[in-house]
C-alpha cells in the first residue's frame, strides 16, 4: 500500500495579522479563533501539558496571547492548585479588555500586558526570568531561523516552554477548509488553511531547539485531531 506523501510545510502570511485591532473583520476573525480553540480542546491540551511542570509556578508569559481569553480560562482551571501566579500576556497588540483584567483578580492571578514584538522580546536582556513561557497557535507564523531564536531566548530565560500548535496533517487541513461552516468570516476561513499548512509534525520543533541548551527534556507529538503540542522542560 503506498503512503501518501507528508504535506510540506508552507508558510505564508495570514490577513490578521495585518489588520487594524478595530477591524470589523478583526474583531470578527478573533471570535471565530475562540471558537476554534474550544472545538480544537487547547486549553484543555494545555492545561494537561501544564501538568508536568516540576512545582507551582510564580510567574507565566504566553506568547501571541491575544485578548488574553485563554489563558484566563487556563487561570480558571489551575488557580485551585497554583495560587498567587503573575502573569505576562505578550502581544504585538494591546486587546486585553477590562473584563478580561477582572477574570483574572478573581482567580487569584495577576496579569501584565506587554505589548511589543517577540522579536523585541528575543533581542532584550535576559532580565525577567518565568518559570512556564507559553504559546498557543503562535510559533507557526515564524520560519526556522525566527524559531530557533526564540527558543534560545526561552532556554535562557525559562525553565518550561508549552507549545501547542496547528498539526499539519491532511485530516488537519479538511477541517481548516470546512470552518465556514461555523460562521466564519472570510479573514478566518483564509487564515485557518494558512495555518495548517505553516503548522508541525513529527519532531520539527524538537530539531529547532539550540543544541547548547542539553540539559532539557524535549517532547512532541499530535495532540487530538489537529493539534500538535511540544513541551521543553528543564532537568533538575
Amino acid at each position: 500500500m503506498l503512503m501518501k506523501p507528508a504535506l510540506p510545510r508552507l508558510l505564508s502570511a495570514e490577513i490578521l495579522d495585518d489588520l487594524d485591532e478595530h477591524d470589523p473583520r478583526a474583531v470578527r476573525s478573533r471570535r471565530d479563533l475562540r471558537l476554534i480553540n474550544r472545538i480544537m480542546g487547547s486549553a484543555g491540551i494545555l492545561a494537561r501539558a501544564l501538568a508536568a511542570a516540576p512545582a507551582a509556578p510564580e510567574r507565566i508569559i504566553e506568547f501571541g496571547a491575544g485578548d488574553g481569553e485563554l489563558m484566563l480560562r487556563l487561570a480558571r482551571q489551575l488557580s485551585s492548585r497554583w495560587p498567587r501566579v503573575h502573569v505576562v500576556l505578550l502581544d504585538c497588540k494591546d486587546l486585553v479588555a477590562p473584563e478580561t483584567r477582572e477574570g483574572f483578580a478573581r482567580t487569584g492571578w495577576t496579569v501584565e500586558t506587554l505589548q511589543a514584538d517577540i522579536e523585541d522580546w528575543v533581542d532584550q536582556a535576559a532580565e525577567q526570568r518565568f518559570d512556564i513561557a507559553l504559546a498557543n497557535l503562535f510559533i507557526h507564523h515564524f520560519n526556522s531561523g525566527q524559531i530557533g531564536q526564540l527558543f534560545d531566548a526561552v532556554s535562557k530565560r525559562a525553565d518550561m516552554l508549552v507549545a501547542c500548535e496547528p498539526r499539519r496533517a491532511r485530516l488537519a487541513l479538511l477541517a481548516s477548509r470546512m470552518v465556514g461552516l461555523l460562521g466564519a468570516n472570510e479573514v478566518t476561513r483564509t487564515d485557518a488553511v494558512l495555518s495548517v499548512r505553516a503548522g508541525f509534525d513529527g519532531r520539527e520543533l524538537s530539531e529547532l531547539w539550540p543544541a547548547a541548551a542539553s540539559d532539557w527534556e524535549l517532547n512532541e507529538r499530535h495532540a487530538g485531531l489537529f493539534s500538535h503540542l511540544f513541551v521543553a522542560r528543564r532537568k533538575r
